[in-house]
């Protein structure tokens, strides 16, 4: 398929499983001419609907090639189960890395350049945020409504589902929820969100910039600032009666701060950032969440619980809930 779909790779094609922390498998392809692409399908076995659409994915590196946001090129696309049993697409290959914890930082960002790949990062990302959806022909990507009312529904109905099966509650979850559906904030001009912006999502280059974000099977049309308060929270702010994780790769000398970026932020789109600790907030009480129905699947042994340090998880779970309020707070 490859052959006969994309001219500008030679067979014969050597095949290379990438690892990584990819919901998706991606394999390296080498060709004839030592010319490299990437391929990206779903996993192997029984999917659940909507889940890992290679389409959605498509569209966007697609869509987002002729902008100032840097994706892989989208080299093809093949919506035929028969070739690998499920759909898939090409794209070309980027010089870069993502950076999954502080020992890959330490080895590949000098330190007299973090500051330079964090302003990239945040930098990028304002681009995104920039761009008309409808202009892009991404209008239809996600609903035009309350992005962060539904998320709240949709959230909060997890951890309400999972009591049972964590034998876990806090009431400060019950809490929070209600805090941020009294506060919804105006509906800001609707954007692409990445959806799960980060350093792991993205690939930082040899000059320590982001050469390239990848991982787009969760975006969707949502609130900016939701997006930017997602990926801030994984960098050290002083303030926080929480550190950041200490194998998190953004816990390393030389690395701004949460609020020297989001400044950055602010002065390149020129939005108004007055309410940016509502989406701190949210974001942290939404991670609680997440890993809460996760948690309650372990606990259930739904999922093996093997070398799972379940008492760490529920520490994450409490240290988010805690993160979220010390937010609200300082609204």
């Amino acid at each position: 398929w490859v052959k006969d779909a994309i001219n500008d790779l030679t067979p014969p094609f050597d095949w290379l499983r990438l690892e990584g922390g990819h919901s998706n498998l991606t394999y390296k392809l080498t060709d004839a001419n030592s010319k490299e692409a990437v391929i990206r399908r779903p996993p192997q076995g029984q999917l659940l609907p909507k889940a890992h659409d290679m389409s959605r994915e498509w569209a966007l590196i697609s869509a987002l090639g002729p902008t100032p946001v840097p994706v892989p090129a989208a080299l093809g696309f093949c919506e035929s189960p028969d070739i690998t049993g499920a759909w898939f697409y090409v794209m070309g290959c980027i010089d870069g890395r993502p950076l999954y914890n502080n020992e890959e930082t330490l080895e590949w960002v000098p330190e007299d350049k973090r500051i330079t790949m964090a302003h990239s990062f945040v930098d990028i990302l304002a681009d995104l945020h920039d761009l008309d959806p409808m202009e892009i022909g991404l209008g239809d990507l996600g609903k035009h409504d309350s992005y962060i009312g539904r998320q709240l529904k949709t959230w909060y109905r997890s951890w309400a589902s999972s009591i049972e099966g964590a034998q876990m509650d806090d009431p400060r979850a019950h809490e929070l929820q209600q805090f941020f559906l009294d506060n919804l904030p105006k509906q800001a001009k609707i954007r692409v969100v990445h959806g799960d912006y980060g350093l792991h999502n993205c690939l930082i280059g040899p000059n320590s910039t982001v050469a390239a974000v990848v991982d787009w099977e969760i975006s969707t049309l949502g609130d900016p600032l939701a997006d930017i308060a997602y990926a801030l929270n994984t960098f050290p702010d002083p303030e926080d009666e929480i550190p950041i994780a200490p194998e998190a790769a953004t816990n390393v000398p030389n690395m701004p701060t949460r609020s020297d970026l989001v400044q950055r932020y602010a002065e390149r789109t020129g939005r108004d950032i007055s309410k940016i600790n509502y989406y701190y907030g949210f974001n942290r009480w939404k991670s609680a969440c997440i890993v809460h129905g996760v948690y309650a699947r372990y606990m259930q042994g739904n999922k093996s619980s093997e070398g799972v340090d379940l008492e760490h998880m529920r520490t994450r779970i409490e240290g988010a809930l805690t993160l979220a309020t010390q937010a609200v707070n300082r609204i």
